[in-house]
């Protein structure tokens, strides 16, 4: 059958968790570098045409085809590993330890920072002609966006971080929920599908993902948009991150694992 039940997907997500904690730092980091470059290049041609279109919706649509790509290929995002990684740990598989799980986090963040800022500087010379010009229409978008997101949030406060906050763990509840979803499927096109419908939620929603913004915040600031590196690590990146590892593992990783592995005996009849 091309459909996974419940209990045999899950144990799968427990089985990714545990090779990704204990795969080589080469490996890590290449396979997060790619995932980011890859997640950044369809954030590019989302905005690109939602520009183009004057429609959105059209850009959220057409954005999962990068998540799907990365995840087909077997590249790493920090929005998944926050959710695989710890059911391993909790799981008490042999040698997964709390070290082991952080440290697959630090080399994934790396990795996927790395792979999104090549793309950023990559776009933002396509943009200004090697920086000899103002940026384009779809360029200025994205410095727009990065200001929005950052000194936008600042402004209010204390509310705009926890509005930055909520933003960040609703969608690494849909991101995660993708990630899963590609478990379910043992065909392409079923893995694509059960990918596609929460990444396109996600970004319809404008929910705050930590490696997409890798991409826009560093792009916007090399496309003059008006906010610092700071604005974009206090009021927007650093919030993100944990929003992301709170969303996906809560609502996602914990309750899928408690359900369909961590189940009480069952109950015998007759």
């Amino acid at each position: 059958m091309s459909y996974l039940v419940p209990s045999e997907f899950v144990t799968k997500m427990v089985d990714a968790g545990e090779s990704k904690i204990f795969m080589s730092t080469r490996d890590t980091v290449i396979r997060a570098y790619m995932a980011g470059a890859i997640l950044a290049l369809a954030a590019v041609f989302a905005v690109t045409v939602s520009v183009q279109t004057g429609v959105p919706i059209v850009g959220a649509i057409l954005f999962p085809v990068g998540f799907c790509m990365l995840y087909l290929l077997g590249f790493d995002l920090l929005t998944g590993v926050f959710v695989l990684c710890p059911l391993a740990l909790l799981d008490k598989r042999p040698g997964v330890t709390l070290s082991g799980v952080l440290r697959n986090w630090g080399l994934v963040f790396i990795g996927n920072f790395a792979g999104a800022f090549t793309v950023a500087l990559m776009m933002s010379i396509i943009f200004t002609f090697g920086f000899t010009t103002e940026p384009d229409k779809v360029g200025q978008i994205i410095g727009n966006i990065g200001a929005g997101r950052t000194v936008g949030y600042a402004a209010h406060g204390a509310a705009g971080m926890l509005t930055l906050f909520i933003r960040g763990v609703l969608c690494n509840w849909m991101v995660s929920t993708g990630v899963v979803g590609a478990m379910i499927s043992t065909t392409v096109s079923g893995k694509v599908i059960a990918m596609w419908m929460p990444i396109m939620l996600f970004f319809g929603m404008t929910f705050e993902h930590s490696v997409v913004n890798m991409f826009l915040f560093p792009a916007g600031l090399m496309l003059g948009g008006k906010f610092t590196i700071m604005d974009y690590f206090i009021w927007n990146e650093l919030p993100t991150v944990v929003g992301n590892l709170v969303g996906g593992l809560a609502f996602t990783g914990l309750t899928l694992y408690a359900t369909h592995v961590k189940t009480g005996p069952k109950r015998s009849f007759g």
